[in-house]
């Protein structure tokens, strides 16, 4: 028995119809980066318009702009009325440049042409087992990222973009403790240590990654948490910040392949104080055949720097290697879960 799931009775045609509609789904992305680029979402906030009075304002095409418009409220991006004009959405509304949390540069940055020819080469990944971005560009990518600065600023602005709504979440999701220092290994521009530390106004930090993230950190411009952190460059394959309570790792681990995160871990477990805890916070990949951003994000990372998403008893046998035990995994309201680690006896 075949399983062909579609969108109701029609057999052929709908199997036709979700193949087709996959098969351009590069066009989604390129219509979420073209609104993102002309800030369609901005010109929205104050309320709807019609195709013809935001292609003045973002000096496009109406007729083109509505057609993509109207492509991306079927995805539920913006909302188009019987009047012809279109309206924020939830969605839409994260495209909004002037709002907490924006996904603006995360979009921006997600929607590249750089990670759009690396997806282009998945089959290179597959058929040859490397990251398709080393083979298009010729390093890998954290080299690529050294060696061009606007790209590490659009993804040091992107990924931090994306991390905003997630920091909160995880900040009140584990029960940090009230006193202690924490480190936040690969923290790129401090704003999970942020949300932390505003959350546990007895704790202190130290943000660790390389000098273009901690260059441009946030945690500056932050009275409440004046004289309460550190921030240091190094390079964590070598070494980490010693002496921390709680060890931070997040969507720090799903970038490298297995023996690269055991030495990250390993220089963790050096540099913890007695009865410190470590915490990963990233995708833990479920089990079944329902959609999840991990599974999204697991092809990603295959084709961009050769790492992937883990499973729990993956990441348990990556600490098992760091001489590091699992404790606990705590689900969170976002789509990374935190699994906790001690040192093994």
């Amino acid at each position: 028995m075949v399983d062909t799931p579609g969108n109701g009775d029609g057999g052929v045609q709908d199997v036709t119809a979700q193949l087709v509609e996959h098969s351009l789904g590069h066009l989604f992305s390129a219509a979420l980066r073209t609104v993102a680029r002309c800030r369609a979402a901005d010109h929205l906030a104050a309320g709807p318009r019609t195709a013809e009075e935001l292609a003045e304002l973002t000096d496009t095409h109406a007729g083109h702009l509505r057609r993509v418009l109207r492509y991306l409220a079927t995805r539920g991006v913006f909302r188009e009325d019987a009047a012809g004009a279109f309206h924020l959405t939830e969605v839409g509304d994260a495209l909004r440049t002037d709002v907490p949390d924006s996904l603006h540069s995360a979009v921006v940055m997600l929607t590249d042409p750089v990670f759009q020819r690396t997806s282009a080469g998945l089959e290179e990944t597959v058929r040859k087992e490397g990251p398709s971005f080393e083979r298009i560009f010729g390093k890998p990518f954290f080299a690529y990222l050294a060696d061009d600065p606007a790209l590490r600023e659009l993804f040091d602005s992107g990924m931090s973009a994306m991390s905003g709504p997630i920091d909160a979440v995880v900040a009140g999701t584990y029960p940090f403790p009230e006193k202690g220092t924490v480190v936040d290994v690969g923290g790129g521009r401090g704003g999970l240590l942020r949300a932390v530390l505003r959350g546990r106004p007895g704790l202190t930090g130290v943000l660790y990654d390389q000098v273009p993230a901690v260059s441009t950190h946030l945690l500056g411009d932050d009275d409440e948490l004046r004289g309460r952190w550190r921030a240091e460059s190094g390079d964590f394959l070598e070494a980490v910040p010693e002496g921390g309570d709680i060890y931070v790792v997040k969507h720090v681990l799903h970038n490298w392949p297995d023996d690269d995160c055991v030495r990250i871990l390993r220089n963790c477990r050096a540099a913890m104080a007695p009865d410190a805890r470590l915490l990963i916070v990233d995708c833990l990949l479920p089990t079944g055949n329902e959609p999840h951003l991990g599974k999204t994000l697991d092809v990603a990372m295959a084709a961009i720097v050769n790492g992937q998403e883990r499973t729990e008893d993956e990441f348990a046998a990556l600490l098992v290697g760091a001489g590091l035990r699992l404790t606990r995994v705590l689900a969170t309201d976002a789509f990374p879960s935190i699994v906790e680690a001690e040192a093994a006896l």
